[in-house]
């Protein structure tokens, strides 16, 4: 093997190890509270070998079905150049088949998947820390009273640290998870050895035995199994960050196995306990796996876990909002970069404190984390069921599959994914409403912006004036002054409004006029080769467009000054930045209800300003203002 095959097999591996730490948290924490929820949660199950293989048999054929086979081994082949996410499959899709009577449904539907995102990421932090902690009352049942207590600590602790960022705890993730993973596979290992027997669920006819026993308990079941498969969505969205042959080699060749081992291990344990025994046991059969002097270290050890989960969900929060910020569904927010090297790493503190106040909220009036599995799980479901659509359309519209291959093959998922759904939706009244109304006001937030945002560019463009035309008008008819002029656009054609305001007011002109927009293409990156698209109008009036990926960021001056152009390098000291700030009128046009106008009215008045998102210096920016009526 060559010294380079070496160094790419060495690379490949760290990425996989990084991913671990990263990207696994979320579906690698199930096993704390999903098999026991299966049992004791909403509907309760007989403890028997029946429901035991049968349970068992469900979560090693889901896990193999939408996890390993739907996402692992199909979906993350449909990158949009590395990156992956509901949005980010959008965007590809839209870019494959253009603009088809049907584009708007799937804009819609990879929207709403995306605003299940934001109900997940508010109860996987709270369900995940509160089940870890929980299992203190294995260890001592005197320590109940104070479960609540230091699971909010924990939880305001996690989202405190997010301003510090992610780059330096960062580098404990992967050995943390590694070390988790490897001791419940061991405790897994241990209960199987005991009761082999439980190796029979690895048949499906078990779970098929289960429905036909059972019936519609054994559908109700559904919605406490899927839980051991949460963070299937997660792991599509965060392909980009570790590529996916390192994903799929991490999965594969470690997680998956830790994780069937561990529940395999919890239904062995369970099925070679006598009654009593077992029926206590089932009450947190993770925690019981290890005998009772390793329960402390096991809790502090998921504790740990449900942490690094916990921030791997909100990273992913940021993230997607940074990426429908880019694509035109949230209006501009206020954005950190917290490392140096890794661009990907961002702070929005918006996102982060009405995230604590949602978990906080949650863990209070919930109590427990079985009262919280009734919430979770739909927002999961609704997504991994979009997703299954969306795949239809990737199948037959961009990969180009025969019809006759592809409904087959979506008809199976859309089967599963569509059960799991179902299953879920019985769970509405005790909990599952709290995702439906997360994702029920974020999809009108994002829908709302976009929509707004399109009708205020269309009213502009009525009432703008043609650059070439205007830039003609003024040559003789205004004073010209020392230095450069960026009239910020939001549209590529047209004159801002701040322009005409300004030769309105102060009636003179800059030697130098540049009309810039920045433009957020549908793919992740754009070559820097590519980034500005200049064209020169005569005498001074020049109009540049600045293209990026909606993964990137949008550092105006560093992308002026990369390169010299309109005539000379741009020296910001000389250079002045004028701004349109428009005030929305409310009106009856047609186009959106007015109290949709009236929410985007008031998004428009709390966005980040143009100066702070593009990073403009402070002092050379002036905003000149003007009333729209949409």
């Amino acid at each position: 093997m060559s010294q380079t095959e070496n160094k790419t097999d060495s690379a490949k591996l760290k990425l996989a190890a990084g991913a671990i730490g990263i990207v696994f948290g979320d579906i690698g924490t199930s096993p704390l509270y999903a098999f026991r929820e299966t049992f004791r949660g909403a509907h309760t199950l007989p403890i028997d070998d029946l429901h035991i293989l049968g349970v068992v048999s469900l979560i090693f054929w889901s896990m193999t079905l939408v996890v390993a086979i739907q996402y692992v081994s199909i979906l993350m082949r449909a990158d949009n150049n590395g990156q992956g996410g509901s949005l980010a499959l959008v965007a590809l899709l839209s870019r494959n088949i253009g603009k088809t009577k049907y584009g708007w449904l799937i804009v819609l539907l990879g929207v709403f998947a995306t605003a299940l995102f934001y109900g997940d990421s508010m109860i996987t932090p709270a369900i995940s820390v509160l089940s870890a902690v929980e299992g203190l009352t294995v260890v001592d049942q005197g320590l109940q009273p104070y479960v609540i207590p230091i699971a909010l600590v924990l939880l305001v602790c996690l989202f405190v640290l997010q301003q510090r960022g992610t780059a330096k705890v960062g580098a404990l993730f992967a050995p943390v998870m590694i070390i988790y993973f490897t001791v419940i596979a061991v405790l897994g290992i241990g209960q199987i050895f005991n009761t082999p027997e439980i190796l029979w669920a690895l048949n499906p006819w078990y779970a098929i035995q289960f429905f036909i026993t059972d019936k519609w308990f054994a559908f109700l079941a559904l919605g406490s199994v899927v839980l051991a498969v949460t963070g299937a969505e997660a792991l599509y969205s965060d392909m980009g960050h570790f590529g996916r042959g390192p994903m799929k080699l991490s999965w594969f060749g470690f997680v998956m196995p830790c994780l069937l081992l561990n529940y395999f291990g919890q239904g062995a344990m369970i099925m070679g306990l006598p009654t009593e025994a077992a029926e206590q046991a089932i009450m947190n059969p993770f925690f019981f796996l290890a005998d009772e002097a390793y329960r402390l270290p096991l809790v502090i050890l998921a504790t740990c876990a449900t942490f690094i989960a916990s921030q791997a969900v909100i990273s992913g929060a940021f993230s997607i909002t940074h990426q429908a910020i880019q694509l035109g569904f949230v209006p501009r927010l206020s954005i950190r970069h917290t490392s140096d090297e890794h661009s990907g790493q961002i702070y929005i503190p918006v996102i982060n404190w009405a995230l604590m106040v949602a978990v906080i909220i949650l863990v209070l009036t919930f109590q427990n984390s079985s009262n919280l599995a009734s919430a979770y799980g739909i927002a999961v479901t609704g997504a991994v069921t979009i997703d299954t659509l969306l795949m239809a359309v990737l199948f037959i519209g961009v990969w180009k599959w025969p019809k006759w291959i592809a409904i087959p093959v979506v008809l199976v998922f859309l089967i599963v994914d569509g059960a799991y759904f179902a299953a879920n939706l019985t769970k509405v009244p005790d909990g599952g409403w709290f995702p439906l109304l997360v994702g029920a006001i974020a999809f009108t937030i994002l829908t709302t912006w976009a929509k707004g945002r399109k009708l205020m560019r269309e009213r502009m463009t009525e009432m703008s004036l043609p650059l070439d035309i205007f830039a003609k008008s003024a040559r003789s008819s205004s004073a010209r002054v020392e230095g450069t002029a960026i009239f910020m656009n939001s549209g590529s054609s047209g004159t801002p409004s701040a322009l005409l305001h300004n030769i309105k007011h102060n009636k003179v002109l800059h030697e130098r006029i540049v009309v810039l927009t920045v433009d957020i293409a549908d793919v992740p990156y754009v070559d820097p080769s590519e980034r500005c698209e200049i064209m020169e109008l005569g005498d001074g009036f020049f109009r540049v467009i600045l293209h990026y990926g909606f993964m990137e960021e949008t550092d105006v001056p560093k992308a002026l000054a990369s390169r010299e152009m309109c005539g000379g390098p741009f020296n910001m000291m000389k250079t002045s930045f004028f701004l349109s700030r428009q005030t929305l009128l409310t009106a009856d046009k047609p186009g959106m209800a007015v109290w949709r106008e009236k929410l985007f009215a008031w998004m428009m008045r709390n966005a980040a300003t143009p100066m702070e998102f593009f990073r403009l210096p402070t002092n050379r920016v002036v905003e000149l203002g003007s009333q729209v009526e949409i």
